[in-house]
């Protein structure tokens, strides 16, 4: 470590230049801690080097979903930069890396891939005024709250909601973000998930239907349609990256029908495949939802989307908890995924969706956590659990397995979102993993079905999550932010914005 302090001391006071009167006062075990520590919190904050080799080996079990689902006992995973190269057993793979890691006793996992989210909400948890309604009267209550938002606010509660994420095995996360009050815009979120180190899609969201238009928001947090068309294009030039294993894509997301004109829903649809990104919004959420359709478009939500082709390889939608028969043909017909979120779905008391008869119709299922403000949590694994629960409520035992649900929330979220570069340990894939330990309380006498038991059991926090080759948890512990401090962020942005 003493090799590396002259350039550890050099880069943190041009990170921290007020720190240099302070460093000249403190006695030399004070300035020896603090200089240990900003070395620790550092790090890992660049990515892997190019041609940097990370092996990973004797796992007990490694969950490939590869075209063969295979799972291989005593696996091993040798990477290359960002690229797996190799995955197998122990003859089959490299056993010599610039890093070697030794997982006995540890399960390996392609990285979790959450569909749908609002990292915003995270600042809004639990609030009283909306812990018991359904959707559009929890809207009207947060709604008045979310116009306080500001920059700092949205840099820090994505954070907060990444970390969460992380530590729950995820390693790609659309947000949709469709609030932009106060100076606020999509590169503050962006920004945030490149210091996180998180794979990401951001979907620019909008809403441009007010009250007085005959829409749910407050006119106050609605946008000029041609500035929404404006900035979408925008950011799509500036940050979206076609290229295979890109970091950023932008989204193009109208809110929902609810809250954008249907000249919006058009026009997006336009601009999107202008250049080439995919479309996102909510859609059939709860009865409210389907009878506003009716009585506003005299259609149903399948047939609104339809109309306005908002269907395709291109687009997945929200929750679809009330999709008929006819929108899952169509679904089906079209290649348009479905974003499930089953913890949301439940809090909200919207209902369940009938996520058993799309996946045999052959509709795309991902997995989504949802606002942290009607899940009031960012944990994937746990919603990997409650897909399968919910499901079995439904439709019976049989109607989702523990694998069925573990491939809705990797490779299901991979075709969601328009990638065949994640969602699957194979070579040429892009080094997102997941690994949990298979030795705590949470999986004691669960060792027979270890797969199973990661999503029946509680397998706690990931002991490592590899994003594009770059270790961004170890021993449990994020590794490219502090995420006390982040906390401690968030609980004052937090308290502030719903009290003050």
């Amino acid at each position: 470590m003493k090799d590396q302090k002259p350039d550890q001391l050099r880069r943190l006071l041009v990170k921290a230049p007020l720190l240099v009167p302070l460093l000249t006062t403190l006695p030399a075990a004070a300035k020896e801690k603090l200089l240990s520590s900003f070395i620790g919190n550092q790090s890992t904050d660049t990515p892997p080097i190019a041609g940097k080799t990370l092996l990973l080996k004797n796992a007990d079990v490694v969950v490939t979903m590869d075209k063969d689902r295979r799972e291989i006992k005593q696996g091993c995973i040798f990477i290359k930069g960002n690229t797996i190269v190799a995955v197998g057993t122990e003859s089959e793979v490299p056993q010599t890396a610039d890093r070697v890691i030794d997982l006995k006793g540890h399960i390996v996992i392609p990285g979790l891939i959450n569909t749908h989210h609002h990292m915003y909400q995270t600042l809004t948890r639990v609030v009283p005024a909306a812990q018991d309604v359904e959707l559009f009267n929890w809207l009207t209550a947060l709604y008045p709250t979310w116009e306080k938002l500001t920059p700092e606010m949205m840099k820090v509660a994505t954070k907060t909601a990444m970390a969460e994420l992380m530590l729950s095995g995820c390693t790609t996360s659309s947000d949709h973000q469709y609030v932009y009050p106060n100076g606020i815009r999509l590169e503050h979120s962006i920004e945030a998930a490149q210091e996180m180190g998180m794979r990401f899609h951001a979907c620019r969201g909008s809403m441009s239907l007010g009250k007085k238009q005959g829409g749910l928001p407050p006119d106050s947090i609605v946008e000029d349609e041609k500035f929404i068309l404006k900035d979408t294009q925008r950011v799509i030039e500036q940050f979206h990256d076609a290229e295979r294993g890109a970091m950023i894509r932008i989204v193009v997301a109208p809110c929902s029908p609810f809250s954008v004109s249907e000249g919006l829903m058009r026009d997006s649809a336009k601009l999107a495949r202008a250049h080439g990104v995919s479309l996102h919004t909510h859609l059939a959420e709860n009865i409210s939802d389907i009878n506003f359709s009716k009585k506003t478009f005299n259609k149903t939500p399948a047939q609104y989307v339809e109309d306005l082709e908002w269907v395709g390889h291109d687009v997945w939608h929200a929750h679809c908890v009330k999709l008929d028969d006819y929108g899952i043909k169509l679904f089906a017909r079209t290649g348009t995924g479905v974003a499930y979120c089953p913890c949301s779905n439940m809090r909200l008391g919207s209902g369940i969706a009938p996520v058993r008869h799309m996946l045999d119709a052959g509709i795309q299922v991902g997995l989504g956590v949802d606002g942290s403000a009607s899940n009031d949590s960012s944990d994937m694994m746990a919603e990997v659990r409650q897909a399968l629960l919910l499901q079995r409520v439904g439709f019976g035992p049989e109607a989702l397995t523990s694998r069925e649900a573990l491939e809705i929330a990797t490779l299901g979220g991979a075709k969601n979102l328009n990638r065949d570069d994640i969602g699957a340990l194979a070579p040429g894939m892009m080094a997102d993993i997941a690994v949990f330990s298979l030795e705590g309380i949470g999986l004691a006498g669960a060792q027979h079905d270890p797969v199973s038991a990661l999503v029946f059991c509680n397998p706690g926090k990931v002991a490592y999550n590899i994003i594009n080759g770059r270790i961004v948890v170890e021993d449990g512990k994020v590794t490219t932010v502090d995420v006390p401090v982040i906390i401690e962020q968030h609980n004052r942005l937090s308290y502030q914005l719903v009290e003050g």
